[in-house]
């Protein structure tokens, strides 16, 4: 009886164990970000995944991963995207208490759900790969994965991409997006975990192998006469084949590991060229104004106050600019010439960078004014990358009519043109709001068009602290595989100045009230991935795909 239950509880265990490896090895990726940041981890993390999903394909008897690599999918961007349980309560929206769990519980499982169905069409493909050769498989692996990231990215809901999960820790990895985007940091992570996880599923091979070595050597009627004559054990010399199969693919995987950050230490180590004739000293006003008092009448009055107080100050300073968050004032367009930060522009004569709301028509956009040193708008920048369901109705041509008899509102939030260009007093700005940080092509597509420098407004109180920081990381990562320099202005934290290698000048505290000046350099390099995109994504699958088909021929 006992050797009955201990065999059920053994199937049950084997049954099991995939889950929990999977799930296991997604949690394993999920903390290589804030507020864990172990970001080493993401070179292991996705090996124990790829040998079950290979070990599936070879095996008839064992079914497609579904549910595993779903589990790996939903842990690692679950964890990693956490955060996003912050935006509850939305009581200060004026939605009960209920209702708002429900809304941040349906976004996280929502994002968290289609992370897991990603993994699972990854692994599809796998799936039917389980006859060819171990090189071919890390290559196609490699290139579906970094596919599938591109297809993502390419809609309203992305973040948490591989490649910054080596962001703000790893930059000499990081400085691979100079030549192909994040992707090329998202393809070394993927061909590295493949060659380990290949390098394990070819075990059991290698010890085939090992023991025919044994075999054939006790054959041999020399092979092992002297070692017989002293009494002492068959000992093998010399070169041992079997020995170089066993670590071929982790000598592979910690070579190119190597030889991957040789080359992004190479692009770290580049000098940063700093004329003085390009210098532009910035001013950051933190206004530290939390959401629930933004809509009232006392939010308005402190965010008019704290960033006025705070522009006047770094003016004083002898700053050439100030920028300021991402709604500093939460006021429109035709609404800012009376407030008191705009008349202290006029007073000064300092440039400044104003986070309001733009007028399109019955709609508003989110947007980022420049005011010239006499207090006029010169130039505006309408955020482009909008938050379902958080700043847009998705689908809103079907179920807009509904929305709209609902609201009370005669107004509803727009998003600006793709294509936009943001023009200074100081030359051409590559502009960012928020969401947008998350969206390299946006940088790139301003970099390729003569932006000089960044500026990054946004507006995080409704989150946890982490999602700061990983705001922060996409930040940095723009601003390396553009080669220019940042600043980024918040309403709570994290602000900061970054530099073309992505080294933090300086950064705010979290729910501060807070003023900084630095000096940043306008730049008109253009790397790699500025001039011709992420090419190394349809390189990876023209090549893979070319050589599956004259494999399988």
């Amino acid at each position: 009886m006992q050797k009955k239950q201990n065999k059920y509880q053994g199937k049950e265990l084997s049954f099991l164990l995939p889950y929990l490896i999977s799930f296991a090895s997604g949690v394993l990726m999920g903390v290589t970000v804030a507020p864990i940041g172990a970001w080493f981890l993401a070179w292991i993390a996705l090996a124990p995944l790829w040998v079950l999903v290979v070990t599936s394909s070879k095996s008839k008897k064992q079914s497609f991963p579904f549910l595993p690599s779903f589990l790996w999918g939903m842990a690692y961007h679950g964890i990693a995207l956490s955060w996003i349980m912050g935006i509850h309560p939305m009581t200060w929206l004026g939605v009960p208490w209920w209702p708002s769990l429900a809304i941040a519980l349906f976004c996280w499982g929502f994002i968290s759900a289609l992370g897991g169905i990603l993994l699972s069409i990854w692994a599809a493909v796998m799936l039917r790969l389980g006859e060819q050769k171990s090189w071919l498989r890390v290559l196609i692996g490699t290139a579906v994965w970094c596919g599938l990231e591109s297809l993502w990215s390419a809609g309203p809901l992305w973040w948490s991409s591989l490649a910054y999960t080596q962001s703000p820790h790893n930059l000499v990895i990081v400085h691979l997006g100079q030549l192909s985007g994040p992707n090329a940091v998202t393809a070394a992570i993927v061909v590295v975990n493949g060659l380990i996880a290949e390098g394990w599923t070819n075990r059991r091979d290698t010890e085939n192998a090992e023991r025919i070595f044994s075999v054939s050597r006790q054959l041999l009627p020399f092979g092992n006469a002297k070692s017989e004559q002293v009494g002492e054990p068959a000992q093998r010399t010399g070169f041992s084949a079997p020995l170089w199969f066993v670590n071929k693919y982790l000598a592979t995987a910690a070579g190119l590991l190597i030889t991957l950050h040789l080359i992004g230490f190479i692009l770290y180590s580049r000098p940063v060229a700093q004329l003085p004739e390009a210098a532009l000293k910035v001013g950051i006003v933190q206004g530290n104004i939390p959401n629930r008092l933004l809509r009232s009448s006392e939010g308005f009055r402190r965010a008019e106050e704290n960033y006025t107080n705070g522009y006047i100050a770094l003016a004083n300073q002898g700053v050439d600019a100030v920028l300021t968050a991402e709604g500093a004032l939460p006021v429109f367009q035709r609404n800012l010439m009376a407030t008191t930060l705009v008349a202290a522009v006029k007073e000064k004569g300092v440039v400044a960078w104003i986070g309001a709301f733009g007028e399109t028509g019955r709609s508003y956009t989110i947007s980022l004014f420049t005011f010239n040193n006499r207090g006029e708008i010169v130039s505006r920048y309408d955020k482009a990358k909008l938050v379902p369901l958080g700043e847009y109705i998705p689908f809103e041509g079907i179920i807009g009519g509904i929305v709209q008899r609902l609201s009370p509102l005669d107004a509803h939030q727009v998003a600006g043109a793709a294509n936009q260009v943001f023009d200074t007093p100081f030359g051409r700005a590559i502009a960012s709001i928020c969401y947008e940080s998350a969206f390299p092509e946006q940088f790139r597509y301003q970099a390729a068009a003569g932006g000089q420098f960044i500026l990054s407004s946004s507006n995080d109180a409704h989150y946890s602290p982490s999602m700061p920081f990983q705001h922060h990381a996409q930040d940095i990562m723009r601003a390396i595989e553009t080669d220019r320099w940042s600043a980024r202005a918040t309403n709570t934290g994290y602000s900061a100045f970054v530099d073309p290698h992505g080294r933090t000048l300086w950064i705010s505290g979290y729910n501060t009230y807070e003023t900084h000046a630095e000096t940043i350099y306008r730049r008109q390099t253009k790397t790699l991935y500025v001039r011709w995109g992420d090419w190394l994504t349809p390189l990876l699958l023209i090549s893979s795909g070319g050589l599956w088909l004259f494999q399988k021929r």
